[in-house]
């Protein structure tokens, strides 16, 4: 019988969906990232307000931080 001490608090899927949070978060910071012009007086209003880097990066990063919470609050198989 084994001890209840020598568990892990999280399994296999636990972590695999934590290496797949983290991964989802660093991408979203990654599209987020950028937009500046070599020359400080230049504006380039494109890159800077793209609908990737303004909506679809901040919805990856909260995704991301929600599939984390999930992952650490799931029960270990």
């Amino acid at each position: 019988m084994e001890n209840k001490q020598d568990e892990f608090a999280f399994g296999k899927k636990n972590y695999q969906l934590l290496i797949a949070a983290t991964a989802i978060i660093i991408l979203g910071y990654f599209l987020m990232s950028g937009g500046g012009a070599e020359n400080p007086n230049e504006f380039h209003y494109d890159e800077i307000f793209s609908p990737i880097r303004i909506t679809v990066a901040p919805i990856l990063v909260l995704g991301g931080f929600v599939l984390g919470i999930f992952a650490i609050m799931k029960k270990a198989d």
